[in-house]
């Protein structure tokens, strides 16, 4: 069995998921670029690529969240990652309508 990247199974990514990937990359570029990091530098302090750290500053879905998280961490950010999804509004609010035996 081959285990190349080619044949391994992609995500499906749809645009909105996209879209939100371009600006996780757009924002971890601009926060590199305000402390002055290169793609050098931060490929020194995680060990990636040059070429993957370019891939997570364009929201490539391909990459490993592990590596996002590297990125984040090395520009201080990482902590930003346990913001995602906190306050799930929908979620608390279909909990509530369960509660309530599906009254309103």
């Amino acid at each position: 069995m081959t285990t190349n990247q080619a044949d391994r199974r992609k995500a499906v990514v749809f645009p909105k998921a996209q879209k939100a990937l371009m600006q996780l990359g757009e924002h971890i570029l601009l926060a590199s670029k305000r402390r002055g990091y290169t793609q050098t530098l931060l490929s020194e302090r995680t060990g990636l690529s040059r070429l993957t750290i370019r891939r997570i500053t364009k929201g490539d879905p391909g990459v490993s969240i592990g590596h996002y998280a590297a990125i984040l961490n090395v520009v201080g950010l990482v902590e930003d990652l346990a913001l995602v999804a906190k306050d799930d509004e929908l979620g608390r609010k279909l909990q509530d309508i369960k509660a309530m035996g599906g009254r309103k």
